[in-house]
């Protein structure tokens, strides 16, 4: 897939994850399905998911719903990519997670990854949007832009 065709795919993948989610107000509902389309939209998705913030322990983040293989139950804010995106509230781009400083090896067949911090309409960080590719530099400024766009519209 070249970057044209991947930045349409991500236009067609944010219509049909509008029209589903359209009307569905509770957020693990609109989470498990935004994990779902976007895991099954492309064949580079090995891991996509959501650690949520838990209000009980508000500096970590557990597992919400994925797809893929097991993830990790859960993350401190400030360890691994997750924990990084959570605490600076910043999309994460790692090329080469095993080069990452303090990587969280859920499943050691991951390679690269993006985490885009998930803010509700108050602007409070509610959760982690996580994607792993079991291949290398996979995620450039083409995702980033979908998967941030796509999160925005389902959760801020």
């Amino acid at each position: 897939m070249n970057a044209d065709q991947k930045a349409a795919r991500y236009e067609e993948v944010a219509k049909e994850i509008a029209a589903v989610i359209d009307g569905e107000n509770h957020v693990i509902a609109r989470m498990a399905t935004v994990s779902n389309i976007l895991h099954h939209a492309f064949d580079h998705y090995f891991w996509t998911g959501f650690y949520l913030v838990d209000p009980e322990k508000p500096e970590e983040l557990v597992i919400g719903p994925y797809q893929g293989t097991m993830g990790c139950l859960r993350i401190p804010f400030g360890k691994g990519v997750c924990g990084v995106a959570a605490s600076t509230r910043e999309t994460q781009i790692v090329e080469d997670v095993h080069a990452f400083p303090g990587h969280i090896a859920c499943d050691a067949r991951s390679e690269s990854e993006i985490v885009v911090p998930v803010l509700d309409t108050a602007g409070e960080l509610i959760a982690v949007f996580d994607v792993d590719s079991d291949k290398k530099a996979m995620f450039d400024a083409i995702d980033r832009k979908g998967v941030e766009t796509i999160v925005k519209a389902a959760f801020g």
